[in-house]
């Protein structure tokens, strides 16, 4: 007989495997009530093996009034709480209460594990689920003692259909009025085919949202070649086996409830794991089980994968981890920069143990050691009060165990607030009258290190060079010793999952172009690269700038993201600027022009501290009205709509509403990537996203995404004989000598004043000012910052401790402040006062999609131990070279007859369109080669342009940005793989 290769054949596969392989029954459809969506053979089967006592109380079986009763009572407990809460918690019934699902036992506990076996798991194929339509079936359903936790939908694609297929059906086919799809009454629902799952928590018709439950396959979306069977069979064989699912229901899936401190209404959101939080979570505690306390573990989830539970979930079960009978941590400790993640993981872990007796949240000197005596076991502190928490802890902590929780590992995990944090965790951090300075010394050094009683678990999206060398996993490759994460669940992998939203697809570039005049009559000279820059930040930040700039963004957000319904009419957008006063310019610009408008919007403001503009000194809240901690509230509701950031919300800020940003500020690195993935969060009905970028160019924000889009790995360990080169270039200047570093540490150590100190430290810095030329005075001061920067952080993971480097530390740090800068004449002084903005225009370039190239990885070089470069020598210019320049580098290009040239500019698309090799790879190839023949047929007509405008054929062969414009726009209005000749003109302004 041939192989079933039918949808049937998929679902007798998944079937026979649960029942013979994991030990589940397999029901069938006259086992199941309909009425109450419970398979009824099964639950009272349990509930007679189990408890026959409390059933005899209830009568069940002696009227059929008493059963019903007892049903009603089930049914009501889990329309109120939910299938999870009444399998963990049972039900009480007067005069009794009955488990409905006995928990997994500890090893030691006879009893309990005997109990656990009873649990009755079974599956039921083509389960006829429904009360009106009595041909409906869906593929198979899970239940646990008869109680329904899992439905699946599966598709094969032998039989071309696939997972999407299975979720058309359940939005369609799968009415959520149906018992049995009511909102939480089971844990998940899975779509299901060979290659790929999806699953939903809540079915909602065609609002349903399914996300991906997929392993993932070269850091990217789907799942890898299985050599022995399906690609999807890790559900069956891995997260449908018993004691897994045991597991996702004791310590994962939940209903949390949120309340809305305005409307007073809760919403309840039900959550199952994903499977890289499954996967991520559980690796992690089998490593801490098998290895103890003591080890480090670096986790790279990207942003927006749902760190926040991870963390809560880790936190959790690291409480009840025990190795030989024992716990392997007292405390876990999670340290955060962000302020909410204290209520989610409440609200994460409410359902599995009382909260109040096992969640603290420490933020002031003395909590946490109260926090330790009172027996919290998860303690939740803000990066930023960490070292002031720390001042009171004494000696009895260095018997505990620790296990610290770093969100963010790369902001809050460094120099002396590890070194501080280590020694109270350890014990070591009250003084003595006794000990030495070598004893001080020593005791520091031990501080410095990682703890051997803590174990690290670091979350981020963004890995640093210290973050991969101070947490990763050491391995040998090349002949390096290079770090990886532990484990890894990539940006590319959850943007093509659409976990989250890919920022990067919908980029606009916009260009600006200015004409400034010189309003002096001679031609002074001034620093030409100082000169640049205060030219660009003067023409950025005047008025007429900042207007046109504004009006540009509020039409779009009108016209683009509102009129376009974005995020079902929802959408939020976010207007990054570069500084306090600029945010405060932008938002009184778009202020008045949405009033202009006739806009029912409005803005708000957001940044920190106080600012003098105009004259006043404003905050955030007396501009916007409000206190400052009600703007995340308050931008969720009509009529706030954009948010004007000067460095606030650029991190940590989780809102799916946000579906645009503007940004007129440079970005780089992981600021831009951390910025614009503010844009990431996914919603259901966000499709896309857009991004205006006034300053960055596309290449920069590039580099900075391919960093981390993928698995980061460091390149090398850090040398620590390069602190010795250090040391030995600062030493030759002949600053300081050994007397002064001994003095001084001596006297640092032992608590004496000022008075004490600075009169050694003056004399290293009079050294420094009279000895040293400009030049050596600058080498010298960027070698001692980099020497305790580089000694910061090496002391932290090097096996040996050196106490002659720590000392020179502390020397160099209390040194380095009395340095004075040198003195450096600004040659680019006055040049503001020699010139006015004559006209100022933006203009959107063509749309793009910015691409990250595939790769197994991405390799970041080990902690920079080089010092800064020395001073470079003034260019000097006259203010008219200066200017011109300006104009070339920002693209103003003063066309002599701009009416001819936009004539001659507007017949090129044309053209090129009747270009033959060019229409041919149209037809034939793909875009990258029809762009080519674009580029060549573009050169051909500019050539020929030379005799009737030199001025567009000039500007073509010198101008780079002129070309690249022209080349993109002919390009971006002519290209068609139909083959349709353009005959139109573009609009050229």
């Amino acid at each position: 007989m041939p192989s079933n290769t039918k949808e049937s054949g998929l679902e007798r596969l998944i079937v026979d495997y649960l029942v013979k392989n994991n030990g589940y029954e397999l029901g069938q459809n006259n086992d199941y009530n309909k009425e109450y969506a419970i398979d009824e053979t099964r639950l009272f089967k349990f509930l007679q093996d189990t408890q026959p006592d409390q059933l005899e109380k209830l009568g069940v079986f002696k009227s059929d009034v008493n059963k019903t009763k007892f049903l009603n009572r089930l049914q009501g407990e889990i329309t109120k709480n939910g299938i999870i809460d009444v399998l963990r918690s049972g039900i009480k019934m007067y005069p009794v209460t009955l488990d409905l699902f006995y928990l997994t036992p500890s090893q030691e506990n006879a009893k309990a594990r005997e109990l656990y076996n009873k649990n009755i798991f079974s599956v039921t194929r083509q389960l006829m689920y429904s009360r009106d339509n009595t041909r409906l079936a869906l593929d198979f359903a899970i239940f646990i003692n008869g109680l329904p936790v899992i439905t699946c939908e599966l598709k094969n694609r032998l039989t071309k259909q696939n997972v999407d297929d299975a979720v058309y059906q359940y939005q369609t086919d799968r009415d959520p009025r149906e018992l049995l799809f009511n909102f939480g009454r089971c844990m998940v629902h899975f779509a299901v085919d060979d290659n790929e799952i999806k699953m939903c928590t809540k079915l909602e018709g065609k609002k349903s949202w399914f996300l991906p439950f997929n392993k993932g396959h070269k850091d990217g979306a789907g799942n890898p070649p299985n050599p022995n069977g399906i690609k999807t069979d890790y559900l069956w064989k891995e997260i449908l086996v018993k004691d897994e699912l045991a597991n996702i229901i004791e310590n994962y899936a939940q209903i949390v409830e949120e309340k809305d401190e305005e409307t007073k209404k809760v919403k309840r959101k039900q959550i199952f794991p994903r499977y890289h939080q499954l996967s991520g979570v559980e690796a992690i505690l089998a490593d801490v089980s098998k290895k103890g306390v003591g080890q480090r573990y670096l986790i790279q989830h990207s942003a927006g994968s749902g760190k926040s539970n991870s963390i809560a979930w880790l936190a959790h079960q690291l409480v009840s981890l025990t190795k030989d009978g024992k716990n392997i941590f007292d405390s876990i400790i999670v340290v955060t920069d962000r302020v909410n993640l204290d209520k989610q993981i409440k609200n994460t872990i409410k359902s599995f143990m009382q909260v109040s007796n096992t969640v603290g949240h420490a933020e002031s000197s003395g909590d946490l050691k109260k926090l330790l005596q009172d027996g919290k076991k998860i303690i939740i502190t803000i990066v930023h009060k960490f070292p002031y928490i720390l001042e009171d802890i004494g000696n009895q902590h260095r018997k505990n165990n620790f296990a610290i929780i770093i969100d963010e590992a790369h902001s809050s995990q460094s120099g002396n607030m590890s070194a501080k944090m280590n020694m109270a965790l350890s014990g070591k951090y009250e003084d003595r009258d006794e000990e030495t300075i070598e004893d001080k010394i020593v005791k520091i050094l031990e501080g410095r290190k990682m703890l051997t009683n803590a174990s690290y678990f670091a979350f981020t999206a963004t890995p640093k060079n210290k973050t991969l060398e101070m947490f990763g996993v050491p391995y040998e490759a090349d002949g390096k010793i290079k770090h990886k994460p532990f484990h890894v669940y990539t940006m590319k992998q959850a943007t093509q999952e659409r976990f989250i939203i890919d920022v990067l697809r919908d980029y606009t570039p916009i260009k600006s172009y200015y004409k400034i005049a010189k309003i002096v009559e001679d031609d002074p000279m001034f620093d030409k690269k100082k000169a640049q820059k205060k030219l660009r930040k003067y023409v950025e930040s005047n008025e007429k700038a900042i207007e046109l700039k504004s009006e540009i963004m509020v039409d779009h957000f009108h016209e683009q993201v509102i009129a376009k319904g974005k995020i079902g009419g929802k959408a939020r957008a976010m207007v990054v600027t570069s500084s306090i006063e600029r945010a405060i310019q932008y938002y009184y610009s778009i202020t008045a022009y949405l009033e202009k408008r006739k806009s029912s919007f409005k803005a708000i403001v957001a940044f920190s501290g106080e600012k003098e503009f105009g004259g006043k000194k404003l905050t955030e809240s007396t501009i916007n009205g409000f206190p400052s901690n009600e703007i995340e509230k308050k931008l969720k509701r009509d009529p706030y709509r954009i948010l004007v950031v000067a460095n606030k919300f650029q991190t940590g800020y989780d809102e799916p509403l946000l579906h645009t940003m503007y940004v007129d500020k440079v970005l780089t690195d992981i600021k831009a990537v951390q910025t614009l993935s503010r844009l990431n969060r996914a919603h259901p009905q966000k499709h896309d996203t857009f991004v205006l970028d006034f300053a960055n160019e596309t290449d920069i924000i590039k580099e900075a995404f391919s960093k981390y889009y993928q698995t980061t790995i460091l390149s090398d360990e850090t040398d620590p004989d390069k602190l010795n080169d250090i040391e030995s270039d600062i030493r030759r200047y002949h600053v300081f000598t050994d007397y002064h570093i001994d003095t001084i540490v001596e006297l640092y150590l032992n608590g004496a004043d000022r008075d004490k100190l600075d009169p050694i430290l003056d004399v290293s810095a009079k050294n420094y000012e009279d000895e040293l030329d400009e030049s050596e005075q600058i080498d010298f001061k960027s070698k001692a910052k980099a020497f305790t920067r580089t000694y910061g952080f090496l002391a932290s993971i090097l096996p040996y401790g050196n106490a002659e480097w720590e000392k020179l530390s502390i020397f160099l740090n209390l040194l380095i402040p009395k340095l004075p800068a040198p003195k450096e004449e600004d040659l680019s002084k006055g040049i503001l006062e020699a010139i006015d903005l004559d006209s100022y225009r933006a203009e959107a370039q063509a749309k793009m999609s910015i691409v990250l190239e595939d790769s197994p990885y991405y390799e970041i070089d080990p902690v920079p131990t080089t010092a800064g470069g020395g001073k470079p020598d003034p260019e000097l210019d006259l203010l008219s070279n200066i200017l011109s320049t300006f104009h070339d580098l920002f693209g103003n290009i003063p066309w002599k007859d701009e009416d001819h040239v936009k004539k001659h500019i507007a017949s090129i698309p044309e053209i090129v369109a009747k270009d033959k090799d060019y229409q041919n790879a149209m037809k034939n190839s793909d875009k990258q080669n029809a762009k080519i023949e674009s580029q060549k047929a573009v050169n051909k007509a500019v050539f020929n342009l030379m005799t009737d405008n030199i001025e567009i054929f000039k500007q073509y062969n010198d101008n780079d940005s002129f070309k690249k414009w022209l080349s993109d726009m002919v390009f971006s209005v002519t290209y068609n793989t139909d083959g349709e000749i353009f005959t139109g003109n573009p609009e050229i302004e």
